[in-house]
């Protein structure tokens, strides 16, 4: 298996709530007591996540945890119905796998640019009351109440790969410059690797585009052999665009640029051809130290000869590192777009979205009836107990759903009591 880097995030979604339904008469000037006039509620927004092949991490859930859609508006008199509530679009990388926090079941598995899916749905607006006259009732005085939308704890997953590999030697200056081209920038984020633990960091250039880039633990002689981090490091930068090979031009700590410029890539060739051919641009560090100078111009000699290109730069000044960031950027554009990492997901075993909020349950226990579930709250909710012609429809529901029969074969009798979603009722016929 290669391991990659993991962005992930957490977060809670909710749809917006429908909006209730009116209870209003007409009152024109030449009907003072007319029919019923309350008009629908709206349904509230839903919460939807969409591929947007221009964003490469999950940064932006790390500061914003919690999201709803926004409600549905309540109906209003002279039968007008209140307006939905607009749906809350959420915004994420291609790959990014969508599962369901508590149990971890796969939501959705996101690859295609612009591909969407609904994560939370908006609850259904409520019946204004001139929905509820009948031959026998003429001025219902109860509307009912809107659904409520759906809500849920999510987690964002993103197997991602860095554009671009940081390779040399320890001590060359890698970290360094890593945290200055990710640092300097308003969007930066630390990820991890599953079994290693290097740094990466998205580069963003001044006209708004960006790469990833990973500062990958040093690769040294007997890498290809297991030696250090060997196979775990080697897979990955074979995943990797373009490689950014640092070298120490100052001679500082004993060492030849030039045999350090060959021993890495001789390292390269023995792990993997296809890594060896890798678009690779070397860089010369510590171009402050006055010595350097000399070692970067035999440097360049050589890798010239292999058709490399080399900058100059210093991390301690930062000097070059602009037109470093924007060499990069050419070669990754001249590269073109990485093949997608995919995760195999078992089409068999992703969730179906179903409606879950229709179930009534009729129990006893502890010598108490009870019943519960959302279409009876919600029922409740809209009932105005009040009003005699509400409680009858309410009393109309009941029996429809054949919970009074449910009722019956538990054994209830005349004047036990019914807890009714947390609210006491006697049992009469």
């Amino acid at each position: 298996m290669i391991n990659m880097f993991i962005d992930i995030a957490n977060i809670y979604v909710k749809g917006g709530n429908g909006g209730n339904g009116a209870v209003a008469f007409r009152r024109e000037k030449y009907e003072p007591a007319g029919g019923p006039a309350g008009g629908d509620g709206g349904n509230g927004g839903s919460v939807i996540i969409e591929v947007d092949s221009g964003l490469r991490t999950l940064m932006d859930f790390r500061y914003k945890k919690h999201y709803k859609a926004q409600v549905g508006e309540d109906g209003k008199s002279k039968n007008q119905y209140g307006k939905n509530g607009e749906n809350m679009t959420l915004k994420v990388p291609p790959g990014t796998i969508v599962r369901d926090t508590e149990t971890g079941v796969v939501l959705a598995d996101l690859t295609e640019d612009k591909k969407s899916v609904v994560i939370a749905r908006g609850g259904k607006g409520g019946k204004g009351n001139s929905k509820f006259t009948t031959s026998t009732r003429q001025a219902p005085r109860f509307a009912e109440g809107g659904s409520k939308g759906e809500e849920r704890s999510i987690t964002l997953e993103l197997k991602l790969i860095a554009d671009v590999g940081l390779i040399g030697f320890p001590n060359v200056g890698k970290s360094t410059l890593l945290s200055i081209v990710t640092d300097a920038k308003p969007k930066i984020a630390n990820y991890h690797f599953t079994t290693l633990t290097p740094n990466l960091g998205m580069v963003q250039v001044d006209d708004g585009k960006s790469f990833a880039i990973a500062d990958i633990p040093g690769l040294i002689e007997g890498a290809h052999t297991g030696v250090g981090l060997g196979h775990e490091f080697l897979r990955h930068i074979e995943r990797t665009r373009v490689l950014v090979h640092l070298i120490d031009v100052s001679g500082q700590e004993g060492r030849d640029p030039i045999e350090d410029f060959y021993k890495i890539n001789e390292e390269l060739e023995k792990y993997s051809s296809k890594l060896a051919k890798k678009p690779q641009i070397v860089v010369g560090n510590k171009m402050d130290i006055p010595e350097s100078e000399e070692g970067y111009e035999k440097l360049k000699e050589e890798v010239e000869k292999q058709g490399y290109s080399i900058y100059p730069i210093s991390a301690a000044t930062r000097k070059g590192i602009r037109e470093l960031e924007y060499a990069i950027l050419n070669k990754l554009e001249e590269i073109g777009e990485a093949e997608p990492i995919e995760e195999v997901i078992d089409e068999s075993k992703l969730y179906e979205f179903k409606k879950n909020d229709s179930e009534v349950i009729v129990k006893k226990e502890n010598e108490i009836y009870i019943v519960e579930g959302y279409p009876i709250e919600k029922l409740i909710n809209s009932t105005n107990f009040d009003d005699h012609e509400s409680v009858r429809h309410f009393q109309e529901i009941i029996r429809k759903r054949g919970i009074v029969e449910e009722l019956r074969k538990l054994g209830i009798q005349e004047e036990d009591i019914v807890n009714i979603c947390g609210y006491e009722f006697e049992f009469f016929e």
